[in-house]
């Protein structure tokens, strides 16, 4: 038998691979790994006037569902998952690639990536991103607005 902090361990590091598996194919299933107090920030986001941190499940949806939706073929490789000796806490570095249904450009994106759960669901999630591709890719004023 396992001892729990393992089994904690293994538990977020699935949770953090459905992540992955379906921010780009399904965001309303996605929002199902959120705690419906989650917290999601963004820390450079501000520099291309989108929020910096979202509250709630509902706002999130919200808002992810709007990115995503102008990203065609999300992709995610060389996925780097770190285990920390907090067992609910995992960071990640992760490279993005998609081409921007707006714009018709390939957006590039390497992210480092910081997820917190508890009871199975993910009650923090922080990521951190380079703006310089967003812009290049989705144009001077991105808008992350539903479509």
């Amino acid at each position: 038998m396992q001892p729990t902090q393992n089994l904690e361990q293994d538990t977020i590091a699935k949770i953090f691979d459905a992540h992955l598996a379906m921010i780009s194919n399904n965001v309303k299933a996605w929002a199902d790994l959120l705690a419906e107090d989650a917290i999601v920030e963004f820390p450079y986001a501000s520099a291309l006037g989108a929020p910096q941190r979202l509250e709630g499940k509902e706002a999130i949806y919200n808002h992810v569902q709007a990115a995503i939706s102008q990203m065609q073929n999300l992709t995610f490789t060389n996925v780097r998952k770190y285990i920390t000796l907090n067992p609910n806490v995992l960071l990640a570095e992760v490279h993005g690639e998609a081409i921007i249904s707006t714009t018709c450009r390939h957006y590039q994106q390497d992210y480092v990536m910081r997820m917190e759960t508890k009871d199975g669901l993910i009650v923090h999630y922080r990521e951190y991103w380079n703006p310089a591709p967003v812009m290049d890719a989705w144009g001077d004023t991105p808008n992350f607005s539903a479509q």
